[in-house]
């Protein structure tokens, strides 16, 4: 593991949750006997609670959703669909060994349908992930062909992050004479995955799916209970938000 992607990490688990309100919580209680130390860690407590609830989550991955595109209906003259990785579920005993985790089954299996539908050839993209036994293009490449019957014609095994998908994959596709792809990741992933892959000189078709928000309608009871989903929404949301924000003031 390198340095960089040691501090890239740290950095991630300091300002995204539940890192951030625990962060402020743990400042205030080094501080305790300071007059800032009660404001600083109810807002630290406040910050866990917000981010916990589902009226919250659902809205911060509407933000992203809504800027995904719309559900594929025309390749409009794509040369190929490229699926990315999300992830491993390490050691899994049933399946003898590595296998997909729900992220990048549910890109798996999309990307597998649009094959189908458009007959197009497929990349699969994800390197190996620590103590992984293969990569995750390996993984969906087997799982692609196998199950789903679908092959693969490329697989791009070396990247650990969106930013190397795009190059990477960029670097196999041109070199196959490919200019313009369909791209498959989650709706909330979608917006920075387009910026990068057109950064990396391919044009763009956006294939999203899995969108978590939902639609607009009346707000429950359960809107307002915090839960561990709701959580999980608004970390995925920040997570890709901050991401953006870094390719503002890095890449454009």
């Amino acid at each position: 593991m390198s340095i960089a992607w040691f501090i890239k990490s740290l950095l991630s688990a300091l300002l995204l949750p539940p890192g951030n309100g625990l962060l402020l919580i743990a400042v205030a209680g080094l501080g305790r006997r300071r007059r800032w130390a009660f404001p600083l860690a109810f807002l630290g407590g406040f910050l866990l609670l917000l981010q916990s609830l589902p009226l919250v989550g659902s809205g911060l991955m509407g933000t992203l959703e809504r800027r995904a595109g719309p559900v594929l209906q025309d390749v409009a003259g794509a040369q190929a669909i490229v699926v990315l990785g999300s992830g491993l579920e390490l050691d899994a005993e049933e399946y003898g060994g590595d296998t997909a985790s729900d992220r990048t089954l549910v890109r798996t299996r999309y990307g597998a349908t649009l094959a189908r539908r458009f007959a197009l050839p497929v990349l699969v993209s994800g390197g190996r992930p620590a103590k992984a036994m293969r990569s995750e293009a390996e993984v969906m490449a087997d799982i692609l062909e196998s199950e789903f019957k679908v092959p693969v014609r490329w697989r791009e095994m070396q990247s650990l992050d969106t930013i190397q998908n795009a190059a990477m994959s960029a670097a196999i596709l041109k070199k196959a004479g490919v200019r313009r792809i369909v791209l498959v990741t989650q709706a909330f992933h979608m917006p920075r995955a387009v910026r990068l892959f057109r950064a990396a000189g391919l044009e763009v078709v956006p294939a999203p799916t899995h969108f978590n928000a939902g639609g607009a309608g009346p707000f429950s009871v359960t809107d307002f209970l915090p839960s561990a989903s709701a959580l999980h929404n608004s970390f995925y949301a920040l997570h890709e938000w901050l991401g953006i924000a870094w390719l503002t003031l890095t890449v454009e």
